[in-house]
C-alpha cells in the first residue's frame, strides 16, 4: 500500500478549503483517508496553512509521500519535506 499525503477538497461550491490527509493512492481524492493531519483556506487572505506537525513528520518517516502541491505548501510554512 503506498500511502500519499495530499489535498481532500472540502466546503461549497465556488468557496473551497482543503484538508491535507494521509490516504492510500489508489482512494479517490475526496474518498477514505487514514488520518487528517491539517488544512489550508486559500479563501482567507493570506492563504491559511495548519498542520499538526508531529503526526505529519510521523507519517513522513514511515514513508508517506507527499504530493507536489502538499510539499509547496509545507515548505511555505518552514517545514522540511525530502532529503
Amino acid at each position: 500500500m503506498a500511502v500519499k499525503i495530499r489535498l481532500a477538497r472540502m466546503g461549497a461550491k465556488k468557496k473551497p478549503f482543503y484538508r491535507i490527509v494521509v490516504s492510500d493512492s489508489e482512494s479517490p481524492r475526496d474518498g477514505r483517508f487514514l488520518e487528517i493531519v491539517g488544512n489550508y483556506d486559500p479563501g482567507k487572505d493570506p492563504a491559511e496553512v495548519n498542520v499538526k506537525e508531529s503526526r505529519l513528520l510521523e507519517w513522513l518517516s514511515k514513508g508517506a509521500k507527499p504530493t507536489l502541491t502538499v510539499s509547496q505548501l509545507l515548505q511555505k510554512k518552514g517545514i522540511k519535506v525530502g532529503a
